[in-house]
């Protein structure tokens, strides 16, 4: 990041600065409500260098530090036997998916999870799901009208959901924004709270889509819609 988006990034955060503290940590199972954690499109297309058309191009440090977090907060879930909820963005060829260009299409492997956490294919408590749209919420509804991620969270009886992955002020937004909406109206089960973990979300940056500073609009505006912020997460033992 050169010296004026910098400065363009701390003007931002000055004017529109996140309610909670640089130091907010989320503790999981400190108060004794059930923690599901979500990841939103860890995939290869978004992640992966070279790996597609919203791929990074070259090394990305804040797209790896993301997936370097969300590997080690999903194994200490998976290590504590606590549910973990996988959105796979899944695209067909035929379904153009506007503003964006072709991106983990069905067959390319874009769609399928980064090496990293490939290990959570086939793992106990993981559910995984493909979903075709921006918002994970709509991409959980099934043909029949159920929905996989509101029968994920009654059925574990999930109060608080912990959030990370890609993008922060695209999908990791819509998916936050819309399950808070739901848990509001009465549609979301027992849930009650969603933290956001900055540091384990991440977004692209491309011509007219500047990385920092929209990593921190998709923070500000989801910390509006109600969740918590959290710069650092560790467990209760």
């Amino acid at each position: 990041m050169d010296s004026e988006s910098s400065t363009a990034v701390e003007i931002l955060k000055r004017e529109i600065p996140l309610k909670g503290a640089a130091e907010d940590a989320f503790v999981a199972g400190e108060d004794g409500r059930n923690v599901g954690l979500v990841l939103v499109d860890v995939v290869n297309g978004f992640c992966t260098v070279g790996a597609g058309n919203l791929a990074p191009a070259t090394a990305d440090v804040q797209i790896a530090a993301m997936v370097e977090e969300c590997d080690r907060v999903a194994k200490i879930f998976a290590d504590k036997g606590w549910p973990i909820f996988a959105l796979l963005d899944t695209h067909f060829p035929d379904r153009p998916e506007p503003p964006y260009p072709p991106h983990c299409i069905i067959g390319t492997g874009e769609e399928d999870l980064v090496p990293e956490l490939k290990w959570l294919e086939g793992a106990e408590n993981v559910t995984l799901r493909r979903k075709s749209c921006i918002d994970g919420f709509i991409g959980s509804i099934r043909e029949d009208g159920s929905n996989a991620f509101t029968e994920w969270v009654k059925t574990k009886q999930i109060k608080v959901i912990l959030v990370l992955g890609i993008c922060t002020d695209i999908c990791v937004l819509d998916f936050v924004s819309t399950t808070l909406a739901a848990r509001n109206v009465g549609l979301a089960g027992p849930l009650e709270d969603i933290v956001v973990y900055s540091r384990g979300c991440a977004t692209f940056g491309l011509p007219g889509h500047p990385q920092d500073l929209m990593h921190h609009v998709g923070l500000y505006i989801a910390e509006g819609r109600g969740a918590k912020i959290a710069h650092r997460v560790s467990f209760s033992h």
